[in-house]
């Protein structure tokens, strides 16, 4: 079943990454490139029906800048209700306020770092190939 970028919900992400706000370019500027850790985002990544602002596919990793209207009436519902069903698919949902991106972005970028050190898988140990060769004098 695809559930990725699915292309009813193109036009959307398309006019998202057109329309975005100040503090999601500002946080775009550090997230792409593989800036933090290595790791590869996308902005604006649909999963279902929902529009991620920034998607991380390796880690299964969600990133959320929300404004002031995310912390008023029914909002808090829907943003939980949209955080199970991302997490339903194995993803982990990183939420940010937009005063933290604007007032301490340093200390955002050090917890997603962090958390995609807690995410990434340990590196198999190196395999030595081959026998040991003798050297001599001669």
């Amino acid at each position: 079943m695809q559930i990725y970028n699915l292309k009813s919900v193109k036009l959307v992400r398309r006019s998202l990454r057109s329309n975005a706000t100040p503090l999601e370019r500002i946080m775009w500027r550090h997230l792409r490139n593989r800036q933090v850790n290595g790791v590869k985002f996308y902005r604006q990544y649909s999963v279902g029906c929902y529009v991620v602002d920034f998607y991380a596919p390796a880690l299964k990793l969600a990133i959320e800048i929300d404004g002031g209207q995310h912390n008023e009436g029914g909002n808090i519902v829907k943003d939980e209700k949209r955080s199970t069903y991302l997490r339903q698919f194995g993803l982990s949902v990183m939420r940010f306020w937009n005063n933290e991106v604007r007032d301490n972005l340093s200390g955002v970028l050090d917890r997603i770092s962090g958390t995609i050190k807690l995410l990434t898988p340990p590196s198999p140990p190196l395999k030595i190939r081959g026998g040991t060769k003798s050297y001599e004098n001669k």
